[in-house]
Parts: structure tokens; C-alpha cells; sequence
């Protein structure tokens, strides 16, 4: 029997790592939460000031904050961006420990509708609560 060091014999690093990885689309996918992620960073800043300075507020004074378009339009961005990134890393999470293709499959199509379900809803609330 022989190692797989002795296998691959004259082969270079790349060479035994061919066929291996992501198919050649994983590198979309990890760019895309990165960017997802750069993105979070100066909305998550906006909101956590936000929320300090809403502190105390009541209904009537959060509904005149979020009707400005600014606050809402950074809402509703934040709410997308959280959704998206979320769904990259469910997907990595899902794609690396579930093996058998037909749950996988049924796994990652629930994952995508139930976080387009999310952004529909918290899209259709910060307009409701806005307008």
C-alpha cells in the first residue's frame, strides 16, 4: 500500500490540487460576504447610534425618525445587507456539514426562502412604519 505522498509521486502542489475545491465559484462567493461585511461595518455604526439616540424615544418621535428617507433608506440597506450576509454563511455552514445532496439541496432552497421571506418583511415594515 502506498502513502499518498508516494501516490502523487511527481506531481507539484497544484497539480495534486486540481479537481479539488470549489469548482471554480467559490471565490464570488467569498467576496460577496466580504463585501457584505465592509458593508455592515459603517451601517452597523449608523444603527448602534441610532439606537442610542433613540433611547427613551417614544412611538411618535421613532415613526418622525424613520419617515426621514435617510433613516429609512439606511434601514431598509442594513436590513439587506444583514439578510444577504446571513444567507452566504448559512450556505457555507450548510454546503460544508451536510453530505447527502438531496437533504442539502432541501436545506439550502428553505434557507434562501425563508431569508427572502425575511427581507420581504422587514423591508414591507420599515416602509409601513415610514410612509
Amino acid at each position: 500500500m502506498k502513502l499518498k505522498w508516494e501516490k502523487d509521486g511527481m506531481k507539484s502542489p497544484l497539480g495534486r490540487a486540481r479537481g479539488l475545491g470549489a469548482a471554480g465559484h467559490g471565490a464570488e462567493h467569498w467576496i460577496a460576504q466580504r463585501l457584505t461585511a465592509v458593508a455592515l461595518i459603517p451601517l452597523a455604526i449608523w444603527f448602534v447610534f441610532s439606537i442610542v439616540h433613540l433611547k427613551g424615544a417614544d412611538y411618535v418621535y421613532f415613526t418622525m425618525w424613520l419617515s426621514e428617507p435617510f433613516n429609512a433608506i439606511l434601514m431598509i440597506l442594513l436590513s439587506l445587507a444583514v439578510v444577504f450576509h446571513a444567507v452566504l454563511g448559512a450556505q457555507v455552514i450548510t454546503e460544508d456539514y451536510i453530505h447527502h445532496e438531496g437533504f442539502k439541496w432541501v436545506k439550502l432552497t428553505g434557507q434562501k426562502l425563508f431569508f427572502a421571506a425575511l427581507a420581504v418583511a422587514c423591508i414591507f415594515s420599515i416602509l409601513k412604519v415610514a410612509l
